[in-house]
């Protein structure tokens, strides 16, 4: 069984083996800890959405209700410490058949006020305190609780006569008020962090137009299956994820993967769930519906990354589990202090004491601690699903902002990943268009960009192919097979070295196209090179601004290909990367990433292709570029919906500064208790302003936390 709990987001997920546990058993374990477990279900936007207002209401009632007694209390009771009323104003004359003394109704009227207070508005810390203790720890609940008792008894017993000396009830009143404000600032930020999350709930359309038996039909987008024919008007949001089968379009995918360019659509590509389409009518196949869909996935990983704890939040636990037992002993050692340790004043000297450890009590209260470092993080990871950029986890957010060097994949991730054929050089005894189609006969069996360059080549000149038999492939170096009759061996030229076969005289041809950042592909036929096929990829656009921008960041920048030497260097030169890792075969790439660490390095792997998946698991940080293969994002911590590189310095950036709202949260928490908890034992800390300095250190943490939303990133 395994369980994962997150007191910010209010969730828990948990794996369990039904024959061995039941979900009533669970249900049971849940309450018995001090909370309600609501199934979200399929609606889990609208279930938490009303959890959250039912909440915010809850603690905005109970507010107003603590105001209405706490405020004429406290004005009372400041009103008789400063003598603004007259003395007569406190007694009235004895009623018939009681002794000569005046009556204390002042007092009692008090009571009166306080006691909803105490027990209506503040039951919901007796109740926390209870199950906390029940469950054998401690909690907020069990200080509030104790603290605010303390005064409350105390100020009975001495209305009661069982005590001599002044009242307390505004004390427990305002306390329980202050940090019930703080509860309902805190329940309304606690919204607020999660709204990246409802943000992506509410891009999803409700309804879609299908084509079924011929006849086009609205049906709720919960409704549609795949293999649905869909039509999506101009202006409408696309309702699931499938491919083009008809018509061409624009559509604004911006919020799904943070670009604000619209993406030309045709026969063949692939559209996403909520996104919108913006020009023409496009008629496509649902190939992923419901939970499957690209938009629920990333709704997923969001959830999961907030739901997940970050490795510095393992300090702030580690302390918050000996912290309040510890506060309590202070609280204690407190009491005993003033009242054994100090100058005998009579019956001031238990009152004096009794309100130095109720202070202590109350300001100790380590909500802050516990906020410090979820909040961040939710807000930091749906800051980044806003940007296009997802965390698996709350470990990767934290991670990416402690990275000195990015290793970036060369094809699909610096380049555009779509090269073509740009020059083809021949034997004197062979026709160009002959030879090009040897060579993309064999490449049909071929699923590498290289490859399919050449097939499309071949395609564009309306060369019929033929079909290859007994295909082979040498991964990272080429591919063989039989075409009419003939070996052909397409690879580069360490495969025809390797294989021993004559370069005929081509080899100048090879270096000349390799010094102007083109891959050389050689056609080997029976054994012969007669042949030498450029292919080129173009950079992307933003490639050389992202690595510019990282350099400014600090980080030193790699690239590594299985490219040649003098291409992979030409196409270097033109980014402005640092160090060059060329002639790496796919099972190499994860040995180059190892050999970085090994040198002291937070390595950060970028790539888009199943071959990049070992480099991507190795490194201290996988990033997928989301425009890649399924099993690269799979084995990647970090996906980048979109193919920008922008998304690696918007990544690391956010992640920089989730890290320094944490480390402030933490900082704050940490100083507020340090500092204030001395400050209360020494008796310079009223409980009525410990009450307020404990709620505001809360809202602080929240509120700190929510300003990444602002951030420019």
């Amino acid at each position: 069984m395994e369980a994962s709990v997150s007191l910010t987001t209010e969730r828990a997920r948990v794996k369990y083996v039904p024959t061995i546990v039941s979900q009533a058993e669970i249900r049971a374990a849940v309450s018995k800890s001090g909370f309600e477990a609501v199934e979200l279900g399929g609606q889990a936007e609208d279930v938490e959405a009303k959890a959250r207002e039912h909440e915010t209401s809850v603690q905005r009632q109970l507010l107003i209700l603590g105001l209405v007694f706490t405020i004429p209390l406290f004005l009372l009771s400041m009103a008789r410490d400063f003598n603004f009323l007259p003395l007569s104003f406190y007694s009235m004359p004895p009623m018939p058949g009681m002794m000569a003394e005046t009556w204390p109704w002042f007092d009692w009227l008090l009571l009166a006020l306080a006691t909803p207070v105490q027990f209506v508005v503040g039951w919901q810390y007796y109740v926390g305190a209870f199950k906390a203790l029940r469950s054998r720890s401690a909690n907020m609940d069990v200080l509030v609780a104790m603290g605010s008792s303390v005064a409350y008894l105390y100020s009975l017993l001495v209305v009661l006569g069982l005590f001599s000396g002044m009242v307390y009830f505004e004390t427990a009143a305002v306390i329980i008020t202050l940090i019930r404000l703080g509860k309902f600032l805190e329940a309304r930020a606690k919204g607020h962090t999660s709204e990246a999350i409802k943000k992506l709930m509410g891009l999803r359309a409700k309804t879609a137009r299908v084509v079924r038996a011929d006849l086009e039909t609205e049906v709720p987008v919960d409704e549609v299956r795949v293999g649905d024919i869909v039509l999506v008007k101009p202006g409408e949001k696309i309702p699931v994820d499938g491919v083009v089968i008809d018509g061409r379009s624009s559509v604004d995918e911006s919020m799904i993967s943070g670009e604000s360019l619209p993406v030309t659509k045709k026969p063949g590509d692939a559209v996403i769930g909520a996104t919108l389409n913006k020009m023409g009518l496009l008629k496509f196949e649902a190939t992923k519906v419901g939970r499957e869909t690209a938009l629920a996935q990333i709704i997923k990983l969001v959830e999961d990354a907030q739901g997940s704890k970050a490795p510095i939040q393992k300090l702030a636990d580690q302390v918050s589990a000996v912290f309040v037992p510890g506060v309590i002993l202070i609280a204690a050692i407190t009491f005993v202090s003033w009242y054994f340790l100090t100058p005998n004043i009579g019956d001031y000297q238990f009152t004096r004491a009794l309100i130095r450890m109720v202070a202590v009590l109350v300001i100790a209260c380590p909500c802050a601690m516990g906020l410090a470092t979820p909040t961040a993080v939710m807000v930091g990871s749906g800051k980044g699903a806003e940007l296009g950029i997802l965390f698996r986890n709350s470990e990767a957010l934290e991670r990416a902002g402690k990275v000195n060097v990015v290793v970036l994949d060369k094809t699909g991730t610096i380049t555009k990943g779509q090269p073509a054929v740009t020059d083809i050089v021949v034997h004197k005894n062979w026709n160009e268009n002959d030879l090009l189609k040897l060579a993309a006969s064999v490449e049909r069996g071929s699923e590498h960009p290289l490859g399919e360059a050449i097939w499309a080549e071949a395609t564009n000149r309306g060369l019929t192919l033929a079909e290859p038999v007994g295909f082979q492939a040498d991964a990272g170096n080429g591919v063989q097979a039989e075409v009419e009759g003939r070996s052909v061996a397409v690879g580069n030229l360490r495969m025809m070295e390797s294989r021993g076969y004559s370069l005929n005289g081509l080899s100048s041809e090879v270096t000349r196209l390799q010094s102007e950042a083109k891959t050389a592909m050689l056609v080997a036929v029976d054994g012969k090179v007669e042949s030498v096929i450029a292919v080129a990829d173009t950079i992307k656009d933003s490639s050389k601004e992202a690595i510019e921008e990282l350099h400014r960041m600090g980080l030193k920048v790699a690239m590594i290909t299985g490219d040649n030497q003098k291409t992979a260097e030409a196409i270097a030169k033109q980014v402005g990367v640092d160090e060059v890792l060329a002639e790496i075969l796919p099972e190499g790439k994860s040995a180059e990433v190892k050999k970085l660490q090994s040198r002291g390095n937070v390595v950060a792997m970028v790539g888009d292709g199943v071959n990049d998946a070992p480099a991507l698991a190795q490194a201290d940080l996988g990033i997928a570029i989301g425009t890649g293969t399924d099993v690269a994002m799979a084995a990647a911590p970090v996906t980048l919906i979109s193919g920008d590189l922008r998304g690696v310095v918007r990544g690391i950036s956010l992640s920089r500064k989730t890290l320094n709202k944490i480390k402030q949260n933490l900082f704050w928490a940490f100083f507020y208790n340090v500092i204030l908890i001395p400050v209360a034992a020494i008796g310079h800390l009223d409980p009525m302003l410990a009450a307020g300095a404990m709620a505001f250190s809360s809202v602080f943490v929240v509120t700190n936390s929510l300003r990444l939303r602002s951030a420019k990133i």
